[in-house]
């Protein structure tokens, strides 16, 4: 799993490349906590996860519960097909907002 981290006016975008599961899911845990702490919201760009397992949700979750406690909301944009299928087997695309793109996820937030 690679990630990259940039800092953009209004958020703190993280892009994820390779798979999401037990193997990477504590490192993108803690790159996704270290995000939220910045006090901005949080864009996760998921165009490069191809698989995602029951690990991977459980460190989008944590992040989104710390990010709502901190009063800042969590996006998760450009989801590929096979993740966004993981988060409606478990109803969690009701729970995550969800865009279409890294730039409609900014633009939502103003």
């Amino acid at each position: 799993m690679e990630h990259e981290v940039r800092v953009e006016e209004n958020a703190v975008v993280i892009v994820l490349r390779g798979d999401l599961d037990l193997a990477t899911s504590r490192d993108v845990r803690q790159v996704l906590l270290n995000a939220v702490a910045q006090k901005k919201a949080v864009v996760v760009d998921l165009a490069g996860v191809a698989y995602m397992d029951s690990s991977g949700v459980a460190s989008l979750v944590e992040a989104l519960q710390a990010a709502k406690t901190g009063d800042r909301p969590l996006i998760l944009a450009a989801v590929t097909p096979a993740v966004l299928r993981v988060l409606q087997l478990a109803r969690l695309d009701r729970v995550f907002t969800i865009e279409a793109s890294v730039d409609a996820a900014l633009a939502s937030q103003g």
